[in-house]
C-alpha cells in the first residue's frame, strides 16, 4: 500500500560578498574558515559588486524584524513565534537571496564556502526545497569583477576555424563598436567613390557614345562589383559571443534539461556557402550555456536527464575550463566549423531527486564530488518560534514576488502555518517544500484579489487549499464518490473477512482500500495467494503475515489455501507494507469465522511476531476514512504524533492507537465470546500481553 510519505521562488538581488561573516539566529559569528573581516568591508563597495555596497551586519539567514525592530516574545505556542504584526506588509523581506533561504542550513552553509573557493555542488532532495534558489544566491556571492566578455573574430587563414579572444566585461561592445564604425567610414568611402564612377560612366554613355543601354549595364555591374567587394570588410567585425556589459552579478544560467547545442554551443547552418553570398563562419558561432556561465555558475536540474555525450562533454568542459564550438548537427554546414576554445570557467551546481545519482555519468560524478560538494537537501525542519517567524516572512516574500498580491492577514499566515505542519507529515516539523507552499499562497492571494480585498485573509487560504488539491486528491475524492454511488463502501455491519484498509495515493491522498480473505480447502499444498497488483514490498509484507497466522491458528492450513483480495487496487497496484495488519485481521476472521466491524479502518505494518509498526500518510488516511463514513480508525501507536488532521474531521472519526496485533483483534473483532478466546489465545501464543488498555479517545490530538 503506498505510503510515499517541495520553493524556490523569489527575484534575483544585489550580490554580496562570499566573506561576510554568517549569523545564526541567535547571534552574529564568524566562520572559521574564513579570514577577519576587514574594517572596510562595511564600505558600499559598488565597483567590486557592481551595486550598492552592505554592511558586515547583513548575515546568511538574519532574524525576521519588524519595523526595524525584533518583537520576538519567544512564545512557544505562538503561531508566528512571538512576531506582533497585523500583516506580512509589516514583515521586512532581505535584499540578498540567501538571507530569504529558509531551513536548509546545512545546504546555505555548502553553498557559502564553495562560492568562496569556488567549488562544484550536487544538491539532492525532494522537488521544491530549493535547490534553485540556493544556485542563484550563489551566483551572487561570486565576485562580479572577474567577468569576461567573448569574441570571435574571423580566421584569415583558415576561415572554419575562426579565433576567440577575451577581454574585461563591457570591453567587448566597445570593441565591436570600433569595428563597426571602422566598417562604416570604409564602406562610405567606397560608396562615394561607387557613386563617382557610375556618374563618369553614365555620363560618357549618354554624351559621347550615346548608348543609354550600355551606360546602364555598365553601372550595374560597377554597383554589384562594389557591393561583393564590400563583403570582405564585413567579415571583419567580430562576433560578440558572450556579452556580460551589464551584468550586476555573477552569470547564472540555468541549463536544465538542455539540448546539446543549448548547453555545449551550435554553429549555425548556411544554405549559401559559395559564391559570394555565405555568412562568414564566425558570424553564426552561438555560445552554449558552458560558455555564458563562464566565471559564473551553471545550474542543472535533473542532472540525468541529460544524454550521455552531453554529460561527457561537460566533463570535460569542467575539466579542462575551455570548450571549442562546433555544429552539432552532422548534415550541416556548421559541422565542418570548430572554433579556438572559448572559456568556461563555471561552477557546477547539479541537482536532482534521489533516482538522479542513478542514471549519472560516474565520471561526471566524480568530478563534481572530488572538486566539491555534496549535499542532501531536508523535506522536514523542526518547529520553533524562529522558523515559524521565517515562515511568516516566506509569506511576505511571495507577496512582495508576485507583485500583485494583497497582503496576507496575521490569522491567514497562522493558517499557512498550520498547512506546512500538516504537509510534514511529523509532529513538531514544518514541510521545507515551498514550492507547493508558495503555489497555495498564490492562490489565495488571486481568491481575495478577485474579491477586491485588500487583505488575503484566513477564508480564503481555506478556500484556496480545496481548489489546490493535487490530481491524485481530486482522482481519490471522485473515487470516494463513486463508491458511495455504487454502494462499494461498506461502513456499517458486521463482515467475515472483510476489512477497509487504508492507502495513500500520490502523496497526500488518501483512500480506503477494502481487503477480503477466503479461507479454501487445497487440491495440493497449502500456499497464501494474493491478487491486486502487489509489488515486492507488500508481496513481503503477506508473507511475513502469513508467519503470524500459522502460528496463531489451532487450525491446520497446510492443506489449505488463504485467498487475499486487495480489491480495486487499481492499476497502480499496491506498494508498501501498510497494510499488513489488515490482511492479517481479514485471514484471521475468515480462518475463525468471526466477523469485523465495518465502520473502522485500520492501517500499519506488522512485525513476524505480532508487533504493530509505524507506516506513513496516517493524516491523509483519516482524513478518507471520515470522507467515507467511517467512524473509527486503527494506527500505530507510534504514528500517533503525527497525526494532524483538518478540524472538521476531528469530530467524525475515533482514533485508536495499537501497538500489537491482539490489540487490533480486540477492536476490530465482532461477538466477545469469540473475540475474548482469540485475542487471549493469540496472547498466549506470541508472549506478548497488552501492557495497558486499549485507548479508546474520540477526536485526534489537535493540530495546534
Amino acid at each position: 500500500m503506498s505510503d510515499n510519505t517541495d520553493t524556490d521562488a523569489t527575484p534575483d538581488r544585489e550580490a554580496s560578498d562570499a566573506g561576510e561573516e554568517e549569523a545564526s539566529t541567535n547571534g552574529a559569528k564568524q566562520d572559521p574558515d574564513e579570514p577577519a573581516s576587514d574594517p572596510s568591508a562595511d564600505e558600499p563597495s559598488e565597483d567590486r559588486w557592481g551595486g550598492e555596497g552592505e554592511t558586515s551586519e547583513t548575515t546568511l539567514g538574519s532574524d525576521v524584524q519588524v519595523d526595524g525592530e525584533s518583537d520576538l516574545e519567544g512564545d512557544e505556542e505562538n503561531l508566528l513565534g512571538g512576531l506582533d504584526i497585523e500583516s506580512t506588509a509589516d514583515i521586512e523581506v532581505p535584499d540578498r537571496l540567501v538571507d530569504q533561504v529558509i531551513g536548509q542550513d546545512h545546504a546555505r552553509d555548502v553553498i557559502k564556502k564553495a562560492a568562496k573557493q569556488r567549488r562544484h555542488v550536487m544538491m539532492i532532495g525532494s522537488p521544491g526545497t530549493g535547490k534553485s534558489m540556493l544556485a542563484k544566491a550563489m551566483s551572487q556571492l561570486l565576485p562580479r569583477e572577474e567577468l569576461q566578455d567573448v569574441l570571435v573574430y574571423h580566421n584569415p587563414d583558415d576561415g572554419n576555424e575562426p579565433k576567440v579572444r577575451t577581454v574585461p566585461g563591457g570591453k567587448g561592445e566597445q570593441i565591436v563598436e570600433a569595428h563597426k564604425e571602422e566598417a562604416r567610414k570604409r564602406n562610405q568611402m567606397r560608396t562615394f567613390l561607387m557613386w563617382i564612377i557610375i556618374a563618369i560612366v553614365i555620363g560618357y554613355a549618354l554624351i559621347l557614345v550615346q548608348q543609354v543601354l550600355l551606360g546602364i549595364l555598365a553601372a550595374g555591374v560597377i554597383y554589384l562589383a562594389f557591393r561583393y567587394g564590400s563583403r570582405g570588410s564585413d567579415a571583419m567585425i567580430p562576433n560578440l559571443l558572450v556579452n556580460n556589459a551589464n551584468q550586476k552579478t555573477a552569470p547564472f544560467e540555468d541549463a536544465t534539461g538542455a539540448h546539446a547545442g543549448a548547453l555545449l554551443g551550435d554553429v549555425r547552418h548556411d544554405p549559401f556557402q559559395s559564391g559570394g553570398m555565405e555568412t562568414p563562419s564566425h558570424d553564426r558561432v552561438e555560445p552554449g550555456a558552458i560558455h555564458q556561465a563562464n566565471k559564473g555558475v551553471l545550474f542543472v536540474d535533473e542532472i540525468n536527464t541529460l544524454d550521455i555525450r552531453s554529460q561527457q562533454k561537460l566533463m570535460t568542459a569542467i575539466q579542462e575550463g575551455e570548450f571549442s564550438i562546433t555544429g552539432q548537427s552532422e548534415r550541416s554546414s556548421g559541422a565542418m566549423v570548430q572554433t579556438e576554445p572559448v572559456p568556461c570557467d563555471f561552477i557546477m551546481i547539479a541537482a536532482g531527486n534521489l533516482d538522479a545519482m542513478e542514471n549519472m555519468h560516474p565520471a561526471l560524478r566524480s568530478r563534481i564530488k572530488g572538486y566539491g560538494y555534496e549535499v542532501y537537501m531536508d523535506d522536514t525542519i523542526e518547529d520553533d518560534p524562529e522558523m515559524r517567524r521565517k515562515y511568516a516572512r516566506f509569506v511576505a516574500q511571495e507577496v512582495e514576488n508576485d507583485g500583485r498580491l494583497p497582503h496576507f492577514t496575521e490569522e491567514a499566515v497562522q493558517e499557512l502555518i498550520l498547512e506546512a505542519r500538516r504537509r510534514a507529515g511529523r509532529k513538531g516539523h514544518l514541510s521545507l517544500k515551498f514550492r507547493d507552499l508558495g503555489g497555495l499562497v498564490r492562490v489565495a492571494g488571486d481568491i481575495a484579489r478577485a474579491e477586491d480585498r485588500e487583505r488575503t485573509e484566513r477564508a480564503d487560504v481555506l478556500q484556496a487549499k480545496r481548489r489546490s488539491r493535487s490530481i491524485e486528491q481530486q482522482l481519490a475524492d471522485n473515487y470516494i464518490e463513486r463508491r458511495k454511488d455504487y454502494e462499494l463502501t461498506v461502513n456499517q455491519g458486521d463482515v467475515v473477512g472483510r476489512v477497509n484498509g487504508l492507502a495513500v495515493m500520490g502523496e497526500d491522498s488518501g483512500i480506503v482500500l477494502p481487503v477480503m480473505a477466503e479461507v479454501s480447502p487445497s487440491q495440493g499444498p497449502g500456499q497464501v495467494i494474493a491478487t491486486g497488483q502487489l509489488k515486492e514490498m507488500a508481496e513481503e509484507a503477506v508473507q511475513n503475515v502469513s508467519a503470524i497466522i500459522k502460528k496463531f491458528s489451532d487450525e491446520d492450513i497446510s492443506e489449505k489455501d488463504v485467498h487475499i483480495q486487495f480489491v480495486q487496487a487499481g492499476e497502480g497496484g499496491v506498494d508498501g507494507d501498510s497494510a499488513s495488519i489488515t490482511v492479517a485481521t481479514a485471514v484471521i476472521s475468515a480462518i475463525e469465522d468471526v466477523p469485523i466491524k465495518q465502520n473502522l479502518a485500520m492501517t500499519g505494518s506488522l512485525s513476524v511476531r505480532g508487533d504493530v509498526l509505524p507506516v506513513g500518510g496516517v493524516t491523509h488516511k483519516i482524513e478518507a476514512a471520515a470522507k467515507s463514513g467511517l467512524d473509527t480508525v486503527i494506527i500505530p501507536e507510534a504514528n500517533t504524533q503525527d497525526v494532524m488532521i483538518e478540524d472538521e474531521y476531528e469530530d467524525m472519526i475515533e482514533i485508536i492507537p495499537v501497538s500489537h496485533i491482539s490489540e487490533v483483534l480486540e477492536v476490530a473483532l465482532a461477538g466477545e465470546a469469540e473475540k475474548d478466546s482469540l485475542v487471549d489465545r493469540l496472547k498466549s501464543i506470541t508472549g506478548k500481553a497488552l501492557d495497558h488498555e486499549v485507548g479508546r479517545q474520540s477526536g485526534s490530538p489537535s493540530p495546534q
